[in-house]
């Protein structure tokens, strides 16, 4: 059932934000892999002339180190989001000001 009133709803300035805050998320999660990979993957290809096995351990080792930093980035932005909006929660009643402000 759907929520009614506007205590269950959100604004639209909160859904862009949310929607700007996975979006920086996933691009910079992108970028932390693509690190990942080009440090374990392609530094050592271009370094060195390792034999196959060694490419192969070097492409499995890497592409799992950029999963698992993909995956920790997104969550520690997203986690310091939900963090940050639990804190700056407003006033319960309009034109007041918490005792803190």
């Amino acid at each position: 059932m759907a929520a009614t009133g506007s205590s269950g709803r959100r604004s639209a300035a909160e859904r862009d934000a949310i929607t700007i805050e996975i979006g920086y998320a996933l691009v910079s999660g992108a970028v932390v892999a693509l690190a990942f990979i080009g440090v374990v993957i392609a530094g050592p290809l271009l370094a060195f002339d390792p034999p196959p096995a060694v490419v192969g351990v070097l492409k499995v080792a890497g592409v799992s180190l950029a999963s698992v930093a993909f995956i920790a980035r997104v969550a520690t932005v997203l986690w310091k989001f939900h963090s940050r909006g639990a804190r700056t929660a407003q006033p319960s009643q309009p034109g007041r000001t918490s005792p803190d402000s």
